[in-house]
């Protein structure tokens, strides 16, 4: 999933992403008995956006759905990490 969000300077990465899986699992919950045992993966990626594409995030985030139809998030997430030469190791990603 993908989220676009402004960050306060009062509240860090780590309590925002807490914060949101927190509150969308227990709403998740209440939507199907099949969903009863949704929880998120322990890791997340959070990246900046300069304000000069706010605009295109937003439409990305808005048609992510039609996106993963070509591209799953594994391979979109190699590729972007490749990009700008982020290092990672595999082991530590996916869950």
């Amino acid at each position: 999933m993908h989220v676009l969000c402004v960050l306060s300077k009062n509240l860090s990465v780590a309590q925002l992403v807490e914060k949101t899986k927190t509150a969308t699992s227990k709403w998740l919950k209440t939507k199907e008995d099949g969903l009863a045992n949704f929880h998120w993966q322990s890791g997340y990626g959070a990246f900046s956006v300069s304000p000069s594409h706010v605009e295109r995030v937003k439409e990305y985030v808005a048609t992510q759905e039609e996106h993963h139809r070509k591209a799953t998030f594994q391979e979109e997430l190699r590729q972007l990490l490749g990009k700008y030469g982020i290092g990672y190791d595999e082991r530590y990603v996916w869950d």
